[in-house]
């Protein structure tokens, strides 16, 4: 995949909303092509995280483990980013994400991510957004988990 074809690969990433192209190509420029195999993990729940990911094909599976095994909670796909949260505020992953199917995405290192996000305010604002809109919809699972835990307990 050429430069030119991750900038417009990156342009369809919600986070990267109203980034212009020149930030964009940047983030392309510095960022590592891989590739996973189904079966593959991409990242491993408790690990400590170095490198986000940002999905340009394929599709991957978020999985949190659970005292009975693994349990999917979330499929990622094209123009999704994962990965970021234990890069954000070194923590472990809080979850592992497994390809489902052959997974085309660009790693950025944790010091890039970071300065990408010093230097461009606006890509930060959107990094917030993201995270904003999936702790609000974790909160909604958890309480919809907790409600269905209290109600077969009685």
């Amino acid at each position: 995949m050429s430069l030119d074809n991750e900038v417009e690969a990156l342009k369809k990433v919600p986070l990267f909303r109203g980034v212009d192209d020149a930030k964009l190509r940047l983030l392309a420029f510095i960022s590592e092509r891989v590739s996973f195999r189904p079966g593959e993990t991409l990242c491993e729940q408790g690990e400590r995280g170095d490198v986000a990911y940002i999905i340009l094909g394929g599709e991957a599976d978020i999985q949190i483990g659970t005292n009975g095994g693994r349990e999917t909670v979330a499929t990622v796909k094209q123009n999704d980013v994962v990965g970021e949260i234990a890069i954000l505020i070194d923590v472990p992953r809080t979850a592992s994400v497994v390809a489902t199917s052959e997974v085309l995405a660009l790693a950025v290192a944790k010091d890039n991510f970071l300065k990408l996000l010093k230097n461009f305010p606006d890509m930060a604002i959107e990094v917030m957004r993201v995270l904003a809109h999936r702790l609000e919809r974790t909160t909604r699972e958890v309480g919809r988990l907790r409600a269905g835990s209290t109600g077969s307990a009685e």
